[in-house]
């Protein structure tokens, strides 16, 4: 994985001082450090640069969190953390159906944030050598390149988030096999609990509308009712 102090974070909250106080934390933690004060900001922001991860407090005035991270999943798929209120699980779910990897209560321990922070950009793909044979899994009209992390619907990239990259991953290393949702919590970094289950099948309903056809009708991404998940490649 890349070097920490080689990692840029963009931080978008509209709180000035829970902007700066964040900031001078995670660059004293040894990353690089953007911040800006709402969507737009960041929009300006992520036009002229690259980053490798952003948190994102989902109350902001005019253009929300939610709505920039739906917006930003069109054309990205650099990771996001959501920051949320406290207790509220609708907008914790709806982060996660709007392609958030993450999300964070406030209010939280800066350390904790830092942990978050660490295990997402863990799951972020890391580039194989060309070197590697190529081994492609074969969901109808998409292909998985597990070697590369890639999926492809024809000649058209499908973009992956890095949660849904590090699912991919799960899957293919044993397809045809149920693998339960406590070790999909496990691997992905979060600990036991319904919230987070409840965010594994948020997860796993976004990325079926990837590879399925009719994603309520799964043919390859299967639940399997009581043990997990398993996918059935052609």
């Amino acid at each position: 994985m890349t070097a920490v102090n080689d990692i840029h974070l963009l931080i978008v909250d509209d709180d000035e001082r829970i902007r700066g106080l964040l900031q001078k934390f995670l660059i004293r933690a040894g990353f690089f450090v953007s911040a800006a004060r709402d969507a737009a900001h960041a929009r300006r922001l992520l036009a002229g640069l690259d980053f490798d991860l952003i948190v994102l407090d989902v109350m902001m005035p005019g253009e929300d969190g939610i709505a920039l991270t739906r917006s930003l999943r069109q054309t990205l798929t650099v990771p996001i953390l959501v920051l949320t209120a406290k207790g509220d699980t609708g907008d914790r779910i709806s982060g996660l159906e709007a392609g958030a990897d993450d999300y964070l209560a406030k209010p939280f321990e800066p350390k904790e944030l830092l942990l978050r922070i660490n295990a997402i950009l863990r799951r972020v793909p890391v580039e194989q050598s060309a070197a590697d044979v190529p081994k492609v899994l074969h969901l109808g009209p998409v292909r998985y390149d597990v070697q590369r992390g890639e999926m492809w619907h024809g000649s058209a990239v499908v973009r992956l988030t890095a949660t849904e990259s590090h699912l991919m991953r799960i899957f293919s290393a044993a397809p045809g096999e149920v693998i339960s949702r406590t070790k999909l919590v496990d691997d992905l970094g979060r600990t036991n609990g319904g919230a987070q289950d409840r965010a594994i099948d948020v997860q796993i309903t976004r990325l079926r509308r990837k590879i399925e056809s009719d994603p309520k009708q799964p043919r390859y991404l299967q639940t399997v009712r009581g043990a997990g998940y398993l996918l059935s490649p052609d």
